[in-house]
């Protein structure tokens, strides 16, 4: 007599149907959802990145028309900021880990989470149809009055798929802030938390408060465009300048809500990787506050040129070098929790380490951008280019990818191959590193960005960019393809490959549609590794 063995029930498979996907309540499944969506995004915006990179290789403006040049880097802005960086790792990582990591069965309101998912996904269809029907050409800032007035591309459907987005970014917020405040498992106190969740709750935060700036901003910017309202217009009485108070008020805090989170992921890797508690937990976990809160203070950094009073400028100069502090604070506890540490060198700790890397240099650029008189020289550079992507590619991107490496296998209950994904780490890394530092060097020898044809003596290190471009490309690409292939061929997972102590690695991988057979109990803080523990094997 044989016995048959039953496959285990998990998330993926309790349900198969197309239609149990879409109307899934469940947070994990979501969370897959939000992965598809986000991807494609991606590669849209890749595919405008190279063709800015392709028109730059040469001097003269030879691949592609500046109509159309400008049109290709705003396309890559909105796709890449509003739709890649914003939502990356809160809705995609956030979405599937932070329940589990409390001990929740889900997020404190299913349906609300799954409507945010469809409000990003009209939202996002509003702005491909934009691209496809023509694109934009204002800058992914949408500066007035040309965008109020005098271009002639899709500001108007462009700005409605924002403007749509934003409630799915404020509904993900309010699921997250109520879900951690009051879904809790038993014993899990606010300081037993892991810093990932504290990350998100900061990041919600910015997202609840924030966002509705934006969201009026754009509609007075269509009300203006469709109606002839005199907000913005000069020539009907209104103030452009008002327009980047409002847009930077929003957008300067968001840069919180895309590099907030992917901290909190680095504390997460970190501490598994290298079998400590981190180092400072209560600082690290209140510096994510700090971050949120200071960030709705230096908004006006980016109008030091844009002929504000000398005076607030000064304030906003000394508050944009505040800001730096709780971003070191996490620095440096995270080196402190390094040290004398039995480092584990697997590739999600290697996406640590380039993170880590990376985003220092993209924050110490950012003290240069904040001083009045260096600024008023490197302002609309490429320096500002470089500064930018250090912090939302070489931060964001890294820690989204050390993220997802590290929880894929709870994703899927699959392994990658861990050569691949070390590979593909140094590839990002170096390949970032020749795509942007040259653009530091353009930019403090004056070369303006969003020009498509140049003077000679800048084409070396243009084409130093668009070579690391190309390596960037292969990172990305060899990335999807072992993911993928890992879900056919990868080796099973087990509930805990890496030996971590979070909540989510007590359940089976791929968990449970419920999450935990039983509510968990919690009695010791999350990182509490064994003394000088060796590694896994």
């Amino acid at each position: 007599m044989t016995t048959t063995v039953l496959p285990r029930v998990t998330y993926l498979n309790v349900r198969t149907t197309v239609a149990s996907w879409l109307l899934t309540k469940d947070h994990k499944r979501i969370g897959i959802l939000y992965l598809l969506v986000v991807s494609f995004a991606f590669l849209l915006g890749g595919i405008f990145a190279a063709g800015v990179r392709i028109e730059l290789t040469t001097p003269e403006g030879d691949f592609v028309s500046a109509d159309t040049y400008n049109r290709l880097f705003t396309m890559h802005g909105v796709a890449m900021v509003f739709f890649v960086l914003i939502p990356a790792v809160p809705a995609i990582l956030g979405n599937f880990a932070m329940p589990l990591m409390i001990g929740a069965r889900d997020v404190a309101f299913p349906k609300i989470n799954l409507l945010s998912w469809y409000v990003f996904v009209i939202g996002f269809l509003f702005t491909l149809a934009a691209m496809l029907f023509g694109g934009v050409d204002t800058g992914w800032t949408f500066y007035t009055p040309y965008s109020s007035q005098a271009s002639n591309s899709n500001v108007l459907l462009t700005g409605i798929g924002v403007f749509i987005a934003g409630f799915s970014s404020i509904l993900t917020g309010l699921n997250f802030m109520v879900t951690i405040h009051r879904m809790r498992a038993p014993g899990m106190t606010w300081f037993r938390l892991p810093l990932f969740v504290w990350a998100l709750y900061a990041t919600s935060l910015v997202q609840i408060l924030g966002t509705p700036v934006i969201a009026i901003t754009v509609l007075m910017l269509a009300l203006e465009r469709a109606l002839g309202f005199g907000i913005f217009d000069p020539r009907l009485g209104g103030d452009p300048v008002l327009f980047q108070h409002l847009f930077w008020f929003y957008s300067h805090p968001a840069v919180y809500i895309m590099i907030l989170p992917p901290m909190g992921v680095i504390s997460e890797v970190l501490a598994c990787f290298s079998r400590k508690s981190i180092f400072g937990y209560s600082f690290v976990a209140f510096s994510s506050l700090a971050i949120a809160v200071f960030g709705f203070l230096v908004w006006a950094h980016h109008l030091f040129v844009a002929g504000i009073s000398p005076y607030s400028a000064m304030v906003f100069s000394f508050l944009s070098f505040a800001v730096a502090i709780p971003s070191a604070v996490k620095t440096f506890n995270w080196a402190a929790t390094l040290y004398r540490g039995a480092i584990w060198w697997r590739a999600p700790m290697i996406w640590v380490f380039g993170f880590i890397g990376l985003f220092l240099v993209g924050g110490l650029t950012g003290l240069f951008l904040a001083s009045l008189g260096l600024d008023v020289h490197l302002h609309d550079t490429y320096f500002v280019v470089a500064h930018f992507h250090y912090i939302m590619v070489g931060g964001a991107i890294m820690g989204y990818f050390a993220g997802l490496h590290y929880w894929w296998p709870k994703i899927t209950g699959r392994m990658y191959s861990n050569g691949l994904g070390t590979l593909a780490a140094m590839l990002v890394f170096v390949g970032f590193n020749l795509t942007f530092f040259p653009q530091f060097i353009l930019g403090y020898l004056g070369m303006p960005r969003r020009y498509h044809a140049y003077p000679e003596e800048f084409q070396v290190l243009n084409v130093l960019s668009s070579a690391g471009a190309s390596l960037l490309g292969i990172g990305y690409t060899l990335i999807a393809c072992y993911l993928l292939y890992s879900l056919w061929k990868g080796e099973e997972a087990g509930a805990n490959p890496w030996g971590a102590t979070g909540l989510e690695w007590k359940t089976q991988s791929p968990p449970l549609p419920e999450n935990f057979a039983q509510t968990p109990i919690v009695r010791e803080g999350a990182y509490e590794y064994a003394k000088r523990e060796t590694k896994v094997a």
